[in-house]
Formats: structure tokens, C-alpha cells, sequence
């Protein structure tokens, strides 16, 4: 359910590595960001806000993710680079890493892959990796930099594989569901754990479980009633961690508040006419999945 909002300041320190301590639950805390070599990781991360990425230097990777708020953008439908929609709404690319699958169908197997495709479509950057080496080749500032990280000029697999190295490192652990998970009784208010009893009693967990509730399993959606768009019938479960920062929802943006996703989720999939207490205690407990980067809360929800 991907777009935007503000990140608002929260304690410098990063997020402590959370363990559940409770183990019978269906999902689990996100880890701490995976220790990588931070010059490639840094190199990734001047890459994903380079617009020669794109074949006509238009736009780069935060175009449409923008990590200073939500991973993704407020549209309902990104533009390519001939100005047209985008079929599908953009999913945030934080915790993208810790999903088995990428994208709304679940076509790519890594993050490698998922990159490259987005460099290759005509729909993105209409680029390629060889095109977009040659290009910070004649960089010498970038020459530097992509010597320190990999030892030789820029070549085609480095500039994907920096580019997922940084993705990899952009992980939100710290919610407050997440300290809740490892043993922190009072991380969670009486609205929201109601809401986390409702998730899982509903069959909601069903689909979104694990370590980023979501991502993990396809499934058809519409399943009692239509949900959105009727193409693709079968979408990868999309994660809901940040899920409240990330309007609108649904593979084809057509929920504009998490509140109308809610109530069209649990009719369309579970056949469920949920009351107003209950949409408000489901909405809670997703506010709850809301965790931190780099010592700001993601969308600057709480």
C-alpha cells in the first residue's frame, strides 16, 4: 500500500536491533540494518539521486523515492519519462530489502534484479548500466569514488551493485510495535494492541505476517467483492510497515486515506463490514508498524 509526509526529528542514536521476546506471534521485528561496505553503500546512495541515471538525465531513483519522507511519492501514479502514467502506484523502497519478492507482481528475485530492471524500462530511466558507467566514467569526482569502493572505474555491475547495496541498508526498525515485540509492555496503547488482537483475529495476519508484515506470499485480491483495478488479478502481498506514511494504497492508488483502505480491504478480501470502533482500532495498530530512519520517524507519524 504505497505515498509521502515529513519526517520529523526524533533522538540521533540508531534504533537498538530488536529480538521478539514473543514468540508466538506472527510477525517478527526488523533487524538492525546489515553491516556493508560503507564506501559502497555511500557510493549507492550518491547514485540514487543522480539523474544520469535516466537515459535523458531527467530523473533518478528519489524522483519517485524520496527516503526524506516515506520511500515513495504522494502520487497516485508516478510519470515515465514520456510524461504518461505508470500502471502501477510506486511501493516505498524502505524494507523493500526484506521482501522475497519485488514489485507489485513479484517478477524479481533480488534487489539486483529489480534495480536493473528499473534502469532497463522505458517506463522509468529508459537506460541501461553500460550507458549510465559511461556516463560517470567521464566523472572524475565519481572515478574517485567508484575506485575507493570497487578498485577500477565505474563498469555496469558496480553501478547496480551500489545502488542495491544502499537499498539494503534501508531498513526502519524502532516502532513502536516492534518494542512492543520485544518486551516492551507499555510501547503499545490500548487502541492499538486492541487493534493487533482485531489484525490477527479478522485473518488479516493471514496475508501480512512476518518480518515486514507483508511481502512474503501472492494472492489474488477481490476475493468476496472488487478491490481496485482488476489487473494484475494476482499481486505480491505488499508490506505494511510505514503503511499510515504511505497514502495512497493499493496497486492502483485508489485508496486515498488508510482509513477508506481498511474498511475496502477487509469487505473486498475477508468479507468483513467493519464498524467504525473497529476501522479505528485497525488503523491504531497500523500506525504502530511506523519505525525510524537514521534517528527520524519515517513520514514524521508517530
Amino acid at each position: 500500500m504505497p505515498c509521502s509526509l515529513k519526517v520529523s526529528p526524533a533522538p540521533s542514536q540508531s534504533p537498538p536491533a530488536f529480538v521478539s521476546v514473543r514468540k508466538d506471534e506472527p510477525i517478527t521485528p526488523i533487524p538492525a540494518p546489515p553491516a556493508i561496505n560503507p564506501l559502497k553503500v555511500k557510493l549507492g546512495e550518491r547514485l540514487f539521486s543522480d539523474r544520469r541515471l535516466s537515459h535523458d538525465n531527467s530523473r533518478s531513483c528519489a524522483s519517485c523515492h524520496d527516503i526524506a519522507t516515506n520511500g515513495a511519492s504522494p502520487r497516485q501514479h508516478d510519470v515515465g519519462p514520456d510524461g504518461a502514467a505508470i500502471t502501477l502506484n510506486t511501493l516505498t523502497v524502505f524494507n523493500a530489502a526484506l521482501s522475497f519478492r519485488f514489485g507489485w507482481e513479484g517478477k524479481l528475485r533480488n534487489i539486483e534484479a529489480d534495480t536493473r530492471a528499473s534502469l532497463e524500462s522505458p517506463r522509468t530511466m529508459a537506460s541501461s548500466s553500460v550507458e549510465i558507467a559511461e556516463k560517470l566514467n567521464s566523472d572524475p569526482d565519481m572515478r574517485e569514488s567508484f575506485f575507493a569502493a570497487y578498485g577500477h572505474r565505474p563498469e555496469r555491475g558496480d553501478v547496480v551493485d551500489a545502488l542495491a547495496n544502499f537499498q539494503r541498508t534501508l531498513v526502519t526498525p524502532g516502532g513502536k510495535f516492534d518494542r512492543w515485540l520485544a518486551g516492551d509492555a507499555a510501547a503499545l496503547s490500548e487502541d492499538e494492541l486492541g487493534g493487533y488482537q482485531l489484525f490477527k483475529s479478522l485473518g488479516c495476519a493471514s496475508c501480512h505476517q512476518g518480518v515486514n508484515v507483508g511481502g512474503n506470499l501472492f494472492q489474488r485480491h477481490g476475493i468476496f467483492h472488487p478491490l481496485a483495478s482488476p489487473e494484475p488479478k494476482i499481486l505480491r502481498v505488499p508490506s505494511l510497515r510505514n503503511v499510515a506514511t504511505t497514502p495512497p494504497y493499493f496497486h492502483d492508488g485508489s485508496a486515498p486515506t488508510l482509513d477508506d483502505a481498511v474498511r475496502k480491504m477487509a469487505f473486498a478480501q475477508l468479507n468483513a463490514t467493519l464498524t467504525e470502533k473497529q476501522v479505528k482500532a485497525l488503523v491504531a495498530f497500523l500506525n504502530s508498524l511506523t519505525g525510524t530512519y537514521r534517528g527520524a520517524t519515517v513520514g514524521g507519524s508517530p
